[in-house]
């Protein structure tokens, strides 16, 4: 069964923090696939696929975790991929 997919892109001071690392750990432990990665234009983007309630609270936490770095973040539907697991990308 397909899982729904949503692209995030967290805007602030969010690469040189830890954010893709903490937001790996977070995903694999709850069982969100996916990726996330920095970009040129200094922002991160989070490519997270699951049930909704896990991605959720994936979110949540890294929204929490990071409250100090994140200034904005945007969200829109990601079809067409599917993953096998959680990774860091450069």
């Amino acid at each position: 069964m397909d899982q729904p997919t949503r692209r995030y892109l967290f805007f602030g001071r969010v690469q040189g923090v830890g954010f893709r690392y903490t937001t790996a750990g977070l995903a694999r432990e709850c069982g969100v696939l996916g990726y996330v990665r920095n970009r040129s234009d200094g922002s991160v983007e989070l490519v997270a696929q699951g049930a909704e309630v896990d991605v959720d609270w994936l979110v949540t936490h890294l929204d929490a975790h990071f409250a100090g770095y994140i200034e904005r973040r945007t969200v829109e539907d990601w079809p067409g991929e599917t993953f096998a697991g959680f990774e860091v990308r450069r």
